[in-house]
């Protein structure tokens, strides 16, 4: 493709932590944030050094049992060596295998595996490309639902209120906050870090000036969250520190103490609500002799009971919102803080109202709190899957290690398929997934597992067939998010690294070996695709009177401006103002405190309305911390972990942790020592930071380090990079969502005396030779 700019000329390009300007000089590409961004993500940086680093895959691989013994489980996944082969040579080895799996098992033993965060653009979007051409060349393929972020809430949130999107997206934004709100009380906070990005792309970052600019006007913000840094300082927030997983026993206390006070607003749970006298017998004690009050809430959080009933005082005065991080529901009953938070805001009568009563996720991404557009943007069609068998998407090693096994979810008895083919084209499960030692014997029960990848992940070298993809600056697309009004021409800044190869292109080649190329690409290059997807957002801004920009001017530009919807706060909103004519998507219409429909399925796990559940995982003698694996700060997921930036955040080359110097006294720990974090599912190592900003028995490692063991000939080998998902446990939060329970475990922690293992994670494998 030809590009009328010099290229030392500006180009403008999206990604999923911001809209940015590049040029070249002196051999080196330069990124600048959008100068319409008032708080750009230092992520940015790490596009320079990993264009052309040494983790980048060069030309297509094949693993060597593979090759030389076909198609089949293999425990040498992920320790064998590789093989490099010219791309005509793969194409045509893949088409056989995909053709083989197809015509001996049917689509039904294929999966698909994706994460849609490998770009912002959404022509050169890796799941949808991957699924438009597994329904089109195989007739479709079993599918994951849901995500590892919100797998709980996008079950739990439809039962109860309506939609996710619609409680996360169209619902309480931060013009609202800064106009109506008084207290803001965060659950699990809204950390910066988290949303400095979004699925999409985000032009303005506007959460940490929003947050101090409602604190100069009188908000509070009560942040509950074992980590102080999860609401920035621009909040000024009171920080409640509990121990990690007894959100719901101190919302509880809150309730209690609401409602044996009389606070709570009876007007409003007996016209908009359904189910509060069932709950309210729980509550009280009446079903089980036990009042959740503060004192019993005391006694598990961890927060003074006192400073409880003082807290459910200070929420029922003027207007309140509340607020749940996508962390909490990452853990065992995750389910029960997102429902049970919607009944402490229902108990307060606000929701609905504007700045107030409850918003799921509010600061978890960029494009919460924003108002949506009122324009379409480009989307990829995917096609039809004849498949109809699915997973929850954590549970892939569940699926592969249980072939034809039963499971409960969403009130359904599903079955798993026998998976004999993954094809994962964008994400690296080996940073999303737990319990990565379980992953990896999953992997090795397949026949193939192929990979396009544009760099060695754990997940390429654990991969039968590696393709090297393109990364987002090597193409051109269109970068656009429902809730951005921005929406950019991403113009290519640099050619190909190696032989890699855009996903489309892979793709075609592979259809048109397969005989459905014509179903696959309907005979239009990626230009031509880029075209035919504008054409959407421009007929729709014509038919509203607006500017519509041909797609060359448009191109020229290097962006638009499209126009917002109004922010009427949604199907909350409507339905506060019109219950009767406007209500809830849930089986009474009303929000469901108590849901006859979940208590109906009978799960253990998750009862008919919010309760505090024992956990299966708690300190012990063995184990007495509890990590917290939240997301991290120097990366999007585990994206670019080699870039400039996210290494420049690391410390002797290893991720950090960082624990409370009570905890890093009592085992000998100072600052900046390389520590080993072990339990019975694996070790690996970190630096070690001691700070106050961690409360005392809990650590804090994130994801997104690449795993990197240091014996991967071994079953459980010591990851020295500082993969936290050697400790986590791969296991459902109920039998309602299955969702994934990666955010907390427990462990141990000790200061490491060995020689210290090199990092190999970015080193790429050496091609050997057959034949």
């Amino acid at each position: 493709m030809t590009h009328n700019a010099s290229p030392n000329q500006p180009r403008t390009h999206s990604s999923h932590w911001g809209v940015f300007r590049a040029h070249w000089a002196d051999g080196r590409l330069v990124v600048a944030p959008h100068p319409a961004d008032p708080d750009p993500s230092p992520l940015l940086q790490n596009f320079p050094d990993a264009l052309r680093h040494r983790a980048r895959i060069a030309r297509p691989m094949v693993r060597r049992g593979w090759l030389e013994n076909g198609p089949g489980p293999d425990h040498r996944r992920g320790r064998d060596e590789f093989v490099e082969m010219g791309w005509d040579e793969v194409l045509d080895l893949l088409a056989r295998e995909l053709a083989r799996v197809r015509d001996a098992h049917g689509p039904e033993a294929v999966f698909g595996g994706s994460y849609g965060w490998s770009s912002a653009g959404r022509f050169h979007h890796a799941q949808s490309q991957v699924h438009r051409f597994l329904n089109t060349a195989l007739g479709g393929y079993v599918r994951s639902v849901n995500s590892y972020s919100a797998g709980a809430s996008a079950v739990i949130l439809p039962h109860i209120l309506g939609p996710f999107d619609a409680v996360c997206r169209r619902n309480v934004t931060w013009t609202q906050i800064l106009e109506h709100t008084d207290h803001v009380l965060a659950f699990g906070g809204m950390a910066i870090k988290n949303s400095a990005v979004a699925s999409g792309g985000i032009s303005r970052h506007i959460e940490r000036e929003s947050m101090a600019r409602a604190k100069e006007r009188g908000t509070r913000f009560i942040l509950v969250s074992p980590l102080r840094t999860d609401l920035p300082d621009e909040a000024g927030a009171e920080w409640l520190a509990p121990v990690p997983g007894t959100d719901v026993a101190l919302m509880l206390g809150l309730a209690h103490t609401l409602a044996s006070e009389g606070l709570h607003d009876t007007a409003f749970l007996g016209r908009f609500c359904v189910g509060y006298p069932q709950f309210e017998c729980y509550l009280l004690g009446q079903e089980d002799g036990q009042a959740k009050d503060a004192a019993w809430a005391a006694a598990i959080c961890g927060i003074a009971a006192e400073r409880i009933v003082a807290l459910a005082r200070q929420i029922a005065k003027g207007r309140t919102l509340i607020t749940v991080a996508q962390s909490l529901q990452r853990a065992e009953h995750g389910e029960q803080p997102v429902w049970m938070a919607a009944v402490l805001a229902a108990m307060l009568g606000q929701i609905g109202l504007p700045g107030g009563g409850y918003n799921y996720a509010l600061g978890s991404l960029a494009h919460y709190g924003k108002q949506q557009n009122a324009v379409p943007i480009p989307t990829l069609a995917q096609g039809t899957n004849g498949v109809k068998n699915f997973i929850p998407v954590a549970r892939i090693a569940d699926m592969l290690l249980n072939p034809g096994a039963d499971y409960d979810y969403n009130g359904r008895r599903m079955t798993y398929a026998d998976i004999k083919l993954v094809y994962w084209a964008g994400g690296n499960p080996f940073h999303h997934h737990q319990d990565l030692n379980r992953l990896r014997e999953a992997f090795a029960r397949i026949d193939t597992l192929v990979v396009h990848e544009l760099a060695w992940t754990a997940t390429a070298r654990h991969a039968d067939i590696v393709l090297p993809c393109t990364m987002t600056l090597e193409r051109d697309d269109i970068g656009a998010a429902a809730t951005d009004p921005l929406m950019v021409a991403m113009h290519k800044l640099a050619e190909p690294f190696g032989e890699a190869r855009d996903d489309y292109e892979i793709f075609a080649a592979l259809s048109r070996r397969l005989g459905t190329e014509q179903a696959f690409t309907e005979g239009r290059t990626a230009r031509e695709w880029l075209r035919h997807l504008y054409t959407r957002t421009q007929e729709a801004l014509a038919g509203k009177g607006l500017p519509a920009p041909s797609f060359d001017e448009f191109w020229e530009a290097g962006e638009i401006t499209l126009p917002s919807a109004p922010d009427d706060g949604g199907i909350l909103r409507a339905f506060r103002e019109d219950p009767d004519g406007q209500p809830l998507p849930t089986p009474s219409g009303k929000v469901e405190i108590f849901s006859e429909t979940v208590a109906g399925f009978g799960y253990d796990d998750c009862p008919g309305h919010p309760a505090w559940l024992p956990k299966v995982e708690v300190p012990d003698a063995w184990h007495p911390l509890q990590l917290v694996a939240n997301q991290p700060y120097t990366k999007l997921h585990s994206q670019l972990d080699f870039g400039g930036y996210s290494a420049s955040q690391k410390r002797r080359g290893r991720e950090v942790a960082r624990m409370n110097p009570a905890d890093a006294a009592a085992r000998g720990i100072a600052e900046g020592d390389i520590v080993r974090l072990f339990n019975d599912r694996g070790a690996c190592l970190a630096c070690a930071s001691i700070t106050e900003d961690v409360r005392p028995g809990v650590v804090q490692l994130p994801t997104g380090a690449w795993y990197d063991p240091a014996d991967p000939t071994e079953d459980k080998p010591l990851c020295v990079h500082g993969n936290p998902n050697v400790l986590t446990r791969d296991a459902g939060t109920s039998r309602l969502a299955q969702g994934c329970t990666g955010q907390l475990t427990i462990l141990e922690v000790e200061r490491f005396e060995g020689n210290l293992p090199p990092i190999q994670a970015f080193e790429p494998p050496v091609p050997v030779s057959i034949g």
